[in-house]
């Protein structure tokens, strides 16, 4: 039987799950949020010292948690640690999702999570979020928190989407991401996106979010009172 799932929320989200003997979920240490009295931990290192670093490399932490209930039913709940939307993701036997760094909430224990390398050293350079992202792959039930809301685009073969930095949430196997250089002098000085833009390549399907972690996190900078120099 599925793991029963509900996502609240709408700014900051939380997806809580019905365990039943027999189901067990892992996330990254720290992810609970919050759980019944039935449910039981055990920290591991998720496949050892390689999965480990490959983990840390991702985003993750060193080690995992899984979580199980023993007798009747128990309730665990992960929420999300900064404004944006958990996405479930249904994945069949062998199904992969390509998912920007930190992304992972948890997941069936059936989920393998590793990390994925940019095969183009454009996009591992300009492309906003470095050479690393996760990987996630089926059989089985995992969720992701993305930032913002979320748009999802179907990519035809050969057709491309030039998406700002930063924006690019998750796509399928299938989609190729580079970066190309932003045309037009006037553009490249006074257009406000930089040098590079991303370019998403179908066919497959592609998730944006709106509200970039990093852009965020610029916008409130802004606002912060700055140090003063003793000099002054």
């Amino acid at each position: 039987m599925a793991i029963s799932y509900t996502i609240f929320g709408q700014n900051l989200p939380v997806v809580t799950l019905t365990l039943r003997p027999g189901d067990r979920v892992y996330s990254s240490s720290g992810g609970m949020s919050w759980m019944t009295q039935r449910v039981r931990m055990e920290t591991n290192t998720g496949g050892g010292l390689g999965k480990m670093f490959r983990r840390a490399l991702s985003g993750e932490s060193l080690f995992i948690v899984d979580y199980y209930v023993e007798g009747g039913e128990g309730e665990i709940a992960f929420a999300s640690e900064f404004p944006g939307t958990i996405l479930d993701l249904k994945l069949g036997d062998g199904e992969q999702m390509i998912v920007q760094r930190d992304a992972f909430l948890c997941a069936e224990k059936s989920v393998d999570l590793d990390m994925h390398f940019r095969k183009r050293l454009g996009a591992g350079l300009f492309g906003g979020e470095g050479f690393i992202l996760q990987k996630l792959t089926g059989p089985g039930l995992a969720f992701v928190n993305l930032d913002g809301d979320i748009v999802e685009r179907s990519l035809g073969p050969g057709e491309t989407l030039r998406v700002d930095t930063g924006h690019v949430a998750m796509f399928e196997p299938t989609v190729q991401f580079d970066v190309e250089m932003v045309r037009g002098f006037t553009n490249i000085l006074f257009g406000g996106e930089g040098l590079f833009l991303g370019t998403l390549t179908g066919p497959g399907k592609v998730w944006l979010q709106t509200m970039p972690i990093s852009k965020l996190a610029g916008k409130i900078l802004q606002y912060l009172p700055q140090a003063r120099s003793s000099n002054s």
